[in-house]
């Protein structure tokens, strides 16, 4: 892939992703007919405002992208980050419909959507903040929480392990992924302020259930994200 074909494509890919909601069905989480074993209340799901940071991904994206293309089209740099955005995004102009069709399907996307999105997030990271390394960090930091609750969700679902455990698991996965994350990509603040917002909505959701597992873990792990994203850009300056 050419690197002005690259920068084109991610610039087409995020306007598509952004209308993707508006295209598509909606989708207000898997439905009970989806599963064998439905979950009213998933462990780890963060509250639903939280989700409307969305919208602001959707259109940091486009900025993002849209500069890229105008500003970088040939950067070498630019373009190591835009061949695993463009598969990313190309995953997740479908996500909606295969959320609505499948969850195993929709998983296996979303696992896939977040490693290409993390794997630009650090080839990103040289990439100025405001246009290039912030949208992609702040859309992988969603991502990877999205996909442990995803996971959370669909391994009850079949059966295959109870929600607590599922939920535990996930969560745990998702901080061992953001911190490492944290340590290939220093600069990538946006990345941790994704994880961090859907850990804070995790507390949230939480708080009134007595779940004091999953509060405890996702508070713990909301400040040494924040902690570790803090000392690594201080020890780098």
């Amino acid at each position: 892939m050419s690197h002005r074909i690259a920068a084109y494509l991610a610039f087409v890919l995020a306007v598509a992703f952004a209308a993707a909601p508006i295209l598509t069905e909606p989708f207000m989480g898997y439905r009970e007919d989806q599963l064998p074993f439905y979950q009213s209340d998933p462990v780890i799901q963060p509250a639903g405002w939280a989700f409307g940071i969305w919208g602001v991904i959707y259109l940091w994206l486009i900025a993002g992208t849209a500069y890229g293309a105008r500003a970088k089209p040939d950067d070498p740099d630019w373009t190591a980050m835009r061949r695993p955005l463009v598969i990313s995004l190309g995953l997740g102009v479908l996500w909606l419909w295969a959320a609505n069709t499948s969850p195993v399907l929709a998983t296996v996307m979303i696992v896939v959507m977040a490693g290409t999105a993390i794997a630009a997030t650090i080839r990103g990271g040289k990439l100025p903040q405001a246009l290039g390394l912030g949208p992609v960090g702040l859309y992988a930091g969603w991502l990877t929480a999205a996909t442990a609750v995803s996971l959370s969700i669909v391994v009850p679902g079949y059966g295959l392990l109870g929600p607590m455990t599922s939920g535990l698991i996930a969560l745990t996965g998702a901080l061992i992924v953001a911190l490492w994350v944290l340590a290939r990509a220093p600069n990538a603040i946006s990345y941790a302020v994704g994880v961090c917002w859907a850990l804070f909505g995790i507390v949230i959701d939480q708080w009134s259930s007595g779940n004091w597992i999953v509060l405890l873990m996702a508070g713990l792990g909301l400040c040494l994200i924040a902690l570790r994203s803090t000392l690594m850009r201080v020890a780098k300056e």
